[in-house]
């Protein structure tokens, strides 16, 4: 994966007397390598294009498209998604009792091979006590069931465990900033500077500049009314922090 490309897209849910739209034609483009950062007010359509690229059915695409080194997944499930490559950090990740956190990884992470290329036990515990360790994390989390009974730093700091283990083409990281004290967002942007690369692009949504200071994007998007309104550098990630989004037209 390379490359994803947004086209004019208009998103609506379902409500009792027909739908809402939400998503009003959004543009966007992320080439191979960069990281692109969406900022905008609560409401305003950040957490739905996230759930929308991943291929969330509750979200209806009611016009435009969205592309993958130049083809349209817009027929694909969520899980030829992720096989394809896509990754998505969620804003309010799911506790699920029954399986461990070291069961699920590995289970997606030998989802995206080949049947002869599985990794195999002893590999997979020696990369995850690795990443554990650099994340600052207890090695008995591995063992403990998917995000059941983590805190709210610990659930962020689990979903970048997975993006390291998994290692995708693409990721979307909703609001991994969320609750985060200032020591567990350096870890945490640490973790996703680390796959930094020319095989690894991110869009990453966030209310504040701050995670900005660590995880420094190429181009910064303001989002509102669920259109992008604006585009810039880094540099109008620090305008906002200053102004706000009220002065910003639509």
């Amino acid at each position: 994966m390379k490359s994803l490309e947004v086209k004019n897209l208009h998103v609506a849910v379902k409500t009792e007397t027909g739908q809402n739209e939400i998503l009003r034609g959004v543009n966007l483009r992320i080439n191979a390598g960069e990281i692109h950062a969406v900022m905008g007010p609560n409401g305003t359509g950040k957490s739905t294009l996230s759930e929308t690229i991943m291929g969330n059915p509750h979200y209806l695409v009611t016009e435009g498209d969205i592309l993958i080194d130049g083809q349209s997944i817009l027929n694909q499930g969520v899980d030829a998604r992720a096989r394809a490559g896509l990754f998505l950090a969620m804003q309010y990740p799911p506790a699920i009792a029954g399986i461990t956190n070291a069961e699920f990884i590995r289970a997606a992470v030998n989802s995206r091979r080949a049947p002869e290329d599985q990794v195999g036990v002893a590999a997979f515990l020696n990369e995850l006590d690795q990443h554990l360790a650099e994340l600052k994390m207890d090695p008995d989390m591995a063992e403990r069931y998917l995000n059941a009974g983590f805190s709210g730093g610990e659930k962020k700091k689990n979903e970048i465990l997975q993006l390291l283990m998994i290692k995708p083409g693409l990721a979307i990281l909703d609001e991994i900033d969320s609750g985060l004290d200032i020591d567990a967002l350096r870890i945490v942007a640490g973790g996703v500077n680390s796959m930094r690369g020319p095989e690894f692009s991110s869009l990453i949504i966030t209310h504040y500049q701050r995670l900005l200071d660590y995880i420094v994007p190429d181009v910064v998007h303001v989002m509102k009314d669920g259109r992008i309104i604006e585009s810039g550098g880094p540099e109008l990630a620090k305008q906002l922090e200053h102004t706000g989004y009220e002065q910003l037209e639509d």
